[in-house]
């Protein structure tokens, strides 16, 4: 039996047990099988969504509809019965009969748009998470094909011994989506600060654009542990968005009114990533590269899958350090560096 978030791992095995809050639900095959089936299993949830959704916008133009038809009548009805000159105690009768009809089909058609919309609500709680959060934000304002970043023979030197055993010689530009892979200690960490600026080539020459980027690594050291959930995300908040906005914006990705005020200290690997995801939705304008540095080292499945599908929807750069092959084919990662220790 296996217990594990590696998804490789669990494509050997031939049968899956899903634990959940309703209980476990076996599916009879490899990770690959379980992921086919549960995404049969969403689709037809989101079909649901959508036809609750269009029988709720009809129900609600039906009694709209409806309401107006009633209305006019009653004017007519009131019209007719003041020409015909009726006694005040008969006119308050049938005014009467009129308003508890017109209440009677406000109740009727109440019900029946309250019954389609907790079942709206119900089945929207049901959507997996992952299906609830985007990044959201522009394109990255680089066109795609512009050179970002190019290396020329470099090498970098750590107590005068060369870090790799042959030169490096690489180009990225606007739009890529590439690994940088190599074994631990062949300086992958090293090659991103290279990347960024941070540190400068020994040898040879590496020039940079002018770009936004933002990094992210398997610490989440962009969450300042010294702050709140709310204190995070309003450092983020370029735009000014008013505190409810913001609260919003934190319950889109699941940091519920009892999360608000949660250290940042105590958030465990996976609501630090989302954390952090939400707070880049509060920036002012879109990165124009983001790196991951072994993001899923510390995430169970469920928040590898936010993380896979808030990524995938992104449209600028991406680098990534990872040795998660599926998470690299799921990002849509088609190239890479290769390094190798001297």
């Amino acid at each position: 039996m296996v217990v594990s978030h590696d998804r490789t791992l669990l494509n050997l095995l031939n049968v899956v047990y899903e634990l959940s809050t309703k209980g476990i639900k076996v599916y009879g095959g490899n990770y690959s099988f379980y992921r086919e089936q549960k995404s049969i299993e969403e689709n037809a949830l989101q079909d649901d969504v959508r036809a609750n959704e269009k029988a709720l916008r009809k129900a609600k133009e039906t009694e709209r509809q409806a309401m107006e038809r009633q209305q006019k009548l009653d004017a007519r009805g009131k019209k007719k019965q003041e020409k015909a000159g009726m006694p005040t105690i008969a006119m308050n009768t049938l005014r009467n009969n009129a308003e508890k009809s017109t209440s009677k089909m406000k109740d009727i058609h109440a019900q029946k748009v309250g019954s389609i919309h907790e079942e709206l609500a119900h089945l929207r709680k049901e959507l997996p998470d992952k299906d609830k959060m985007k990044l959201g934000f522009d394109d990255s304002t680089l066109h795609t094909g512009r050179v970002m970043v190019t290396a020329a023979d470099i090498n970098y030197y750590y107590n005068d011994e060369r870090l790799w055993e042959q030169p490096l010689s690489f180009q990225i530009t606007s739009g890529d989506r590439l690994a940088i892979r190599g074994d631990n200690g062949s300086g992958k960490t090293t090659m991103i600060k290279l990347i960024l600026g941070d540190l400068q080539a020994t040898e040879g020459t590496l020039t940079r654009a002018d770009f936004r980027w933002v990094y992210i690594d398997q610490d989440y050291s962009l969450v300042d542990n010294s702050l709140t959930v709310y204190q995070q995300a309003q450092a983020y908040n370029a735009n000014n968005l008013p505190e409810h906005l913001v609260k919003s914006r934190l319950t889109h990705f699941l940091f519920t009114k009892l999360a608000w005020e949660k250290p940042c200290s105590t958030l465990s690997g996976g609501e630090k990533m989302r954390l952090i995801l939400c707070c880049l939705t509060l920036q002012t304008e879109a990165p124009d590269m983001i790196v991951l540095d072994e993001p899923t080292n510390n995430l169970d499945i469920q928040n590898i899958d936010i993380l896979t599908n808030t990524i995938a929807d992104y449209k600028g750069t991406l680098v990534v350090v990872s040795h998660d092959s599926y998470f690299l084919e799921q990002v849509g990662v088609d190239d890479g560096i290769e390094l190798k220790a001297h």
